[in-house]
Order: C-alpha cells, then structure tokens, then sequence
C-alpha cells in the first residue's frame, strides 16, 4: 500500500518566482505533492490594494492544501509606503515590495499579479482613488487578469460596500473587483488582451472577518447564512508545521514594512461572504465546479493515467512514474484548451525532469551586459537516474545559437557545453517595465501591453534544451543566469541583466541654494561595457546657468564608475526646477539612471529610470549649526539638512550619551525611531534631561503600535491614526505671533503649496496642556486635526513633536518644508523674543 506523504510546498519548484534564486531541487516528497497539485485544474484568484494586504493564510490553503492554482492580484506595488530596512521610497520602494511579494508567494505557493496603479499614498475615499487611479484603465487591467487566468472563484480581502470607512485604495480595490466579476465575461467589454476571450468567474466571496463588524461580540451575533467558513488551520504532520505557520512565513517576507509575523497553531476559521456568481450550495468554495481532468475534452484520459502516478508513486524511486508521465504529457498536447493544456504543459514537463534528476542549466559568465556585447554562456546538464535520456539539442533563439548534440545523458555524467555569443540590438534592457518611462501620481505607464500584470520584465534570452524520453521529445526552458561563488555565503545566484552601456546618476536628488553663490553639482558616470567615450552635458531650467556646456569623458573598463562636476550658478529670486543629464556617445543619447538594490531577502535588482534631480533657489535663514540626527526606520533627512548648511552627525544608539548630547544645537529623531529602536526606552532619559538643559528636541511620527518607550514625549501625548492625505489641504496657522512660525523665517500658509503625496500622518490627538498646537488642517469633509505640530517648554529647552511628513518633503525639495524645519531647529535662539508659554 502507498504511503502518503504530506509535505509543504514551501519552494514548489514548477513556479518561477524569481530568476535570481537557485534553482530548485525538490525532494521525492515534493515531487509527489506536485503530482497531486497536477490532478487537480481549479483557480482562486485572491484581490486587494497593496503588498501585505493579502491573506497568506488562505493563499497557502488554496494552493497547499485544496492543490488550486492560486494567484494574488495587488492593485499597486506599495510604492507610497513607508521603508523599515532603507532609504528608498516611491518607485523603489515598489520595486522592493514587487520582490518582496514574489517571495512570499514563493513560500505559499501562489502567483503574483499587478495593475498599472501607482501607490500615491493614504486615501480616505475611493472617489479619490479611483479618479486619480485613472479607473478605467485600472479596470481594464483587472478584467484582463481574470481573462487570462480564468479564476473559478474570486476572494476580495475589503468590502466594497464601505465607502469611506477605511483606506480608499482598499475599498477601490473591492470595487473594482465586483465590477470586472461581470464585465471580464461581457463580450463587448474589451481591454488590451491580444486573446481578449470572456470568461466567467464562477463565484466571487469577500473574506470577511469580526474586524469588519467592529468587534467579535457582533460578528458572533451576525447571521452567517450568507457566509461560508474555511478550516485553514492544517497541520503537516512529517514538517512538523501548521498552514499558519508557513502563513506567517510568507507574510515575514514583507520586511520593508516590519511585517515579522509569529504562526499561529491549532484550528483557525477563515469566513467568506458570498458576493455575486452562483451559491455554494454545499457550504464549498468549488461547489458544482468540475477540478477533474474531466473539465476539458480529451482530459479523461489524462486523468485516469495521473491518478494511477499518484496511487502506484514511489518515493524511493521517483524516475519509476516517468513513462506515465511522459504517456501524459503526449496527451496534454493534444488538448484543445489552450489555457489548461499551457499550465499542465508547463508543469508536468517540470515534473518529468524532477523525477529523473535532470538538471540544466544556463549560465553567464557576467552578471549585466549590453546590447552588442560579447558574452559566453556555459551549459551544464546532468540525468541523476538510471532512465535513458537523449540531448537532442540546445537552442537559444534569441541569440541565433542552435546546437544539435543526440548525446545520451549517462547517470550521473554531467555535460558542459560552452558558447560564444554576442547579444543583439534588438534585445530590450531587463530593467523594471513599468518604471522606463514617466507616468503620472496614480499610474505607471507601460509602453508594451503584453508586459501589463506581469511581476517583472520576462527575459527575453532563454535557452531550450530538447530532449528525448521514451521516444517522445520534450523543451525545457531556462533563463540564463549569473552565479558566483561568496566566501561566506557560498553559492549565490543574480539576475543576468541587459542594460544601457551607460548611465549618469546625481550624487543627491535635490539640490537647495539658499544664496545666490553657484554650487559644484556632481554626475556619477557608470559603463557597463569596456572603452565608452563621448561627452556629458547638463540640461538646467530657464534662468539658472551651468557650466562648462560640455564635459568630455572616456572610460575603459566595464563597472567602471566617474564623477563629474558642473558648476551651477542659481537666479537672484527664489526658483525651482529640474535638471538632467545627457550622454552624448557618438550621437546616440542616454538619459537614464542606474541604480541597483541589494537586500539579503529578495533578488539583486538592477533599476534604470529617467535622471533627473530637483534645484531650488531658497532665501532661507538658519540658527545653530550642529544637530544630531537619531534614525528611525529610515530617511534622508541628513542629507536634506546637509543641503542648507547644516553639520549632521548621525548617531547610533551606544552613542546618546549625557556628555555627547550637550555638543548639539539640536537632536532630531526619524520616522518612527520609538517604533524601531530597541534601546530607546533606555536613551530617550538622556534626550528628555538635554531638553531640560536647554536643548531642542524634534520627535518625528511614530505609531502607537509596538512602541519602545512608555510614552513619546515628557508630557502625556496620545497618538493615534489620524492624518491629513491632501497634500494640498487647506493648513491654518493657530498662532502666527509664535516665534517657531517666525524666526528665523516667516512662515505663512504659501509655505505648504506645493507638497507631496500628504500633509501628515499618525497625529496625536489628545495632548497635556503644556503643549502648543500650532497649526490645523483635514481633509474634505473631515474634522480639523490639530495634533500636526506641537511644542513644549520642558525645563530650559523645546521639545517639539510631528506627525508632519517632512521625511517625504525635504528629499522632494519642498522650499516651506525646508523653512518650517530650520524654524524648529531655531526655536530659542533668537534673543530678541521670549519663547514659548508654559
């Protein structure tokens, strides 16, 4: 009798999350669970907002457990969050949780999808969203998500029917969903697909929970006729490891945003409402719906030779199933159902080979290269079974390389074979997509459709290996890849990249002149290929001057990087503009920026964008000179500071000390520095008896959620959730006779035009009375919020909270955020004015 195996799929190795991960090599357990999953043709297509949103708990069950095609369809890429593990923000910031993403569902078994939606930030409604979303086109991409991967049933993770209750891109999402569940199967509806066939969902559930009722005690007394409960709490007994175990192993996977989360055991009930299709009679997600092999014509036989794989598997000799599986494979080509017939093609070739131990490989002996660049690949193949396997051939079409080899694969005898290649001109970099050009606040703009949805840009240098087995030849595809040997990591594995042989990038991306003197502006210079030459100019808005005009250059090594320097000399009158480079190399024209990711947890990421940097002419005044900078979970504020004058030293946590502190003019703490900094509960003493001492103390925004300290401030203060999402909200000054609004620079209510994604966040909003609130604001039709700013007199010095989003304003070059700040690093040291009130 068979012994059955229940093994997590943690890397199910027939998906391709991420080309910068070494290959997969599963065991006979995986393999079996493979096999299953391959019997069984039926698709949930999960649906929410952001990275994070998802519920990986019933994303693992569906893909795991119940074997279905699971895939994750995120509105937006993140790119308008916060970053816990650096300083990127905006489009990397969304490249970061894109990879992110990908590794989660490489641990839970699912897909991954996008839309064009570009992550602008917090919403409070989804009139707002959708209209900067640009809803038509955002509805056009949900629809052709579901045309092309044809979901049975449709899980939303937010309830449309609440609008204003939480998060616009939330509700927007759930919206757009209950809209493309009718029109993806409305013949006149068409969307960009060049295969834009209807498809009809067969059901579509809202995963509900008793947060959505306001409390448990509601939920339990909520009729639940309409609702249909899932066990999700599996165990997997031989991994020793609950589904919410590996649940919360894919949601720790969204580290940028500090989303370490700890399994859970024992039952767990997730709850679906239904929405629209038709009625699970049974109480069952694929109730009435077929998930045999039965669903397509021709499938019966399919069907019955897989189950006899699956019955007759043995785990101590996985190569014993191949001639079945071959058996199979011939069939699944003749299916007429393209869809199933691509997926099932897909995943039993992958299966064929894991089952005979055949390994192949494609890889570079460089880690980027350019178009017209000479490169050699190297190919190693390997049938670790006693199976007879032919090589018949190996081809890389993209590249014009076509090798007949009918060599017999030999157990255990591994065979390399190497080529010299140069890639065309044609090959497009491999750079994010969407990100290659210039959208606008709510949408990215993606030149080629076919590219719409997908996670990352598809390689187009992919190698075929053809091999025969029992008579019958199947392809298998690799993209080629880089690897290299780390003395401490061992074995690592990157991305083959196609890039520009040449990118400019600003040393920093803002630039503040707060006289009329010019300033040095620097261009790093980076080759991508061996002997690069030509010329380097720098385009300025009218009115400002730089020069020289030109600056020749030439750089003869690949990798190799150069800095030059123009000098930019500003208008007399406050101005801002933009600047960007050009890299002239025998007439052809380069503009893009280079700039490359590398986290532990995701693939290295080569990101090429528009370069360009933000000038502003700034008739600013300051006081004090040296501030001590305390980071949180990350920003460039430092450097913003740096850009008008000031010295910032950057301290770490063993260096608050009693006696370091009293060398500041001031100290400033980073976004969420309570949130992040274990220590603080032991420093933030210090940082209160510098204020008494005289000191100016600046607290930026924290969450009340997992603080480190008791309490933010030296006074009561009480934070919560509120914030003003208009960027330009109407700000009204409560006292403009206040020195922090007047010296050393006026501070007036032009002094918020023209900022970015919002005013605020996470604003206290009931506080001691020690404390001064200066300034209010909301949102349309939202009550004044009057807890952006607040200051205190505490002993000798000033000790000032904010929830204002300065860490977004000042690297966005922001002239009244800039004003604003060095007023509040001021504050106290003008001797002609008493300070604060007690």
């Amino acid at each position: 009798m068979k012994k059955r195996y229940s093994v997590l799929l943690i890397s199910i190795f027939f998906f391709n999350f991420s080309i910068a991960q070494a290959p997969k090599k599963p065991t006979s357990g995986e393999i079996y669970e493979s096999i299953e999953k391959l019997n069984f043709l039926g698709s949930v297509l999960y649906l929410a907002a952001h990275p994070d949103d998802e519920n990986t708990r019933l994303i693992s069950y569906f893909a795991n457990d119940v074997k279905a095609r699971t895939a994750y369809l995120s509105i937006t890429r993140g790119d308008g969050g916060q970053n816990l593990i650096g300083s990127e923000l905006r489009e990397l910031l969304g490249v970061i949780r894109t990879q992110e993403l990908l590794a989660a569902r490489k641990i839970d078994g699912g897909e991954q999808f996008f839309t064009r939606a570009n992550d602008f930030g917090y919403s409070n409604h989804p009139d707002e969203t959708l209209e900067i979303w640009n809803k038509d086109e955002v509805l056009q991409d949900v629809v052709a998500v579901i045309r092309k991967f044809k979901p049975d049933v449709i899980v939303n993770r937010f309830n449309a029917n609440t609008p204003g209750s939480t998060h616009g891109h939330h509700t927007s999402s759930a919206m757009l969903s209950v809209e493309a569940f009718d029109l993806a199967a409305d013949n006149t509806y068409k969307t960009y697909l060049k295969n834009d066939e209807v498809w009809k969902p067969k059901r579509l559930f809202f995963n509900t929970s008793w947060w959505f009722y306001g409390s448990e005690e509601n939920f339990n007394k909520a009729d639940k006729s309409n609702l249909l409960s899932v066990e999700v709490g599996v165990y997997y007994q031989n991994l020793g490891l609950s589904n919410g175990e590996i649940a919360a192993l894919s949601r720790s996977q969204h580290q940028s945003q500090g989303f370490g989360s700890t399994g859970s055991r024992g039952n767990q009930t997730e709850y679906l409402e239904f929405l629209k299709g038709d009625f699970p009679t049974n109480k069952t997600v694929f109730d009435g719906i077929d998930t045999t092999w039965n669903r397509v014509d021709g499938g019966a036989k399919i069907g019955e030779i897989l189950q006899k794989v699956a019955d007759e598997y043995n785990f101590n000799n996985p190569s014993a199933s191949i001639s079945d599986l071959v058996q199979a494979y011939v069939l699944i080509q003749n299916l007429k159902d393209n869809h199933w017939k691509t997926i099932k093609t897909n995943e039993i070739v992958d299966i064929i080979a894991a089952c005979s131990g055949l390994y192949v490989e494609a890889v570079s002996n460089e880690s980027s290269t350019t178009t017209n660049s000479k490169n050699k690949i190297s190919i190693d193949v390997i049938n670790r079974s006693n199976k007879k396997v032919l090589l018949k051939s190996v081809d890389i079409k993209t590249l014009n390389i076509s090798k007949v080899e009918n060599i017999e694969l030999k157990n255990n005898e591994p065979l390399s074979i190497n080529f010299d290649v140069e890639i065309p001109t044609e090959i497009k970099t491999t750079a994010p997509y969407w990100l290659t050009q210039k959208g606008s606040l709510g949408m990215y703009k993606v030149e080629n459709t076919n590219f719409i949805s997908m996670p990352e840009t598809p390689r187009e240098i992919v190698t075929t290996f053809l091999v025969e087995i029992d008579g019958v030849t199947i392809p298998i595809n690799k993209e080629i890849i880089f690897k290299y040997n780390d003395p401490v990591k061992g074995e690592v594995y990157k991305p083959f990249e196609i890039l520009p042989e040449i990118s400019a990038t600003f040393t920093e991306k803002v630039f503040v002149f707060s006289t009329e003197n010019s300033q040095k502006i620097s261009l790093k210079v980076k080759s991508v290929k061996d002997n690069v030459e030509g010329k380097l100019t720098l385009c300025c808005p009218e009115n400002w001057k730089v020069l020289p005009e030109s600056i020749p250059f030439k750089l003869t090594q690949k990798g190799e990087e150069q800095t030059f320097r123009f000098e930019v000399f500003p208008p007399k009158n406050q101005s801002e503009g933009v600047i960007s480079p050009i890299v002239d190399i025998d007439g052809k024209l380069f503009t893009n920026e280079l700039v490359e990711i590398n986290y532990n947890h995701i693939p290295f990421q080569s990101v090429i964008m528009p370069s360009e940097a933000k000038v502003v002419r700034l008739n600013i005044e300051k006081k004090g000179q040296l501030i001590g900078y305390i980071q949180g979970a990350g920003d460039e504020i430092p450097t913003s500071l740096r850009q008008i004058g000031y010295t910032v030293v950057e301290l770490n946590e063993d260096e608050i000390t009693p006696e370091k502190l009293t060398n500041f003019d001031a100290i400033v703490l980073g976004i969420r520095a309570y949130n992040t900094n274990d220590k603080a509960k032991f420093y933030q003493k210090y940082l209160h008896n510098y204020v008494k001492n005289g000191g100016n103390l600046i607290v930026q925004y924290n969450t009340n959620f997992r603080l480190k300290v008791d309490e933010v401030a030296p006074y009561p203060l009480k934070l919560s959730r509120d914030r003003v999402t208009e960027e330009d909200a109407e700000v009204r000054i409560l006292n403009p006779e206040h020195e922090l609004l007047n010296f050393p620079n006026k501070i007036t209510q032009a002094d918020f035009d023209g900022w970015v994604q919002e005013r605020g966040l996470y604003f206290p909003n009931e506080w001691d009375n020690h404390f001064e609130a200066l300034i209010s604001m909301n949102d349309k039709n939202e009550l004044a919020s009057n807890g952006s700013l607040l200051i205190a007199k505490f002993g000798k010095g000033n000790f000032m909270y904010t929830g204002l989003s300065f860490f977004r304003e000042l690297p966005a070059g922001v002239s009244g955020a800039y004003k604003l700040f060095a007023n509040m690093l001021s504050v106290g040291k003008n001797p002609s004015e008493k300070i604060i009130k007690n």
